[in-house]
């Protein structure tokens, strides 16, 4: 199962990291809090595994993202764990908003739709 959150980075916990007693290799992984931008804000705690895409995500403190999350369950001594992982991460560039211009009288209309160049046509 998959599925989108967005909001900012609250906190950024620390690595973990260790060797596979399977394969021998070694893994990390690191946890991040995002936090809702929502009436009612809710928090999140996800994690991003591989070093590779720790660092192709480069998730800094305060950014706002959408993360797109796998959620997986397993078992461990007769109790169950809910796993987080993130597998994309989208940048929320914030765009600047344009300049919102009024009409205030016959001037601005003008000003927008250009005069008529014949006043004695009608300007449609």
């Amino acid at each position: 199962m998959s599925f989108e959150i967005s909001g900012k980075i609250i906190a950024v916990l620390d690595k973990r990291g260790g060797v596979s007693k399977t394969t021998g290799s070694p893994w990390s992984v690191q946890s991040y809090v995002i936090e809702t931008k929502e009436q009612y804000p809710k928090k999140c705690c996800f994690e991003v595994f591989g070093e590779d895409r720790i660092n192709q995500f480069a998730i800094q403190l305060d950014e706002d993202l959408t993360v797109s999350l796998d959620v997986d369950a397993r078992e461990y001594q007769g109790r169950w764990y809910n796993s987080l992982r993130a597998w994309k991460v989208d940048r929320n560039v914030q765009q600047p908003a344009a300049p919102v211009q009024q009409a205030g009288g016959t001037d601005d209309i003008d000003a927008v739709f250009g005069a008529p160049k014949n006043t004695d046509e009608p300007p449609f």
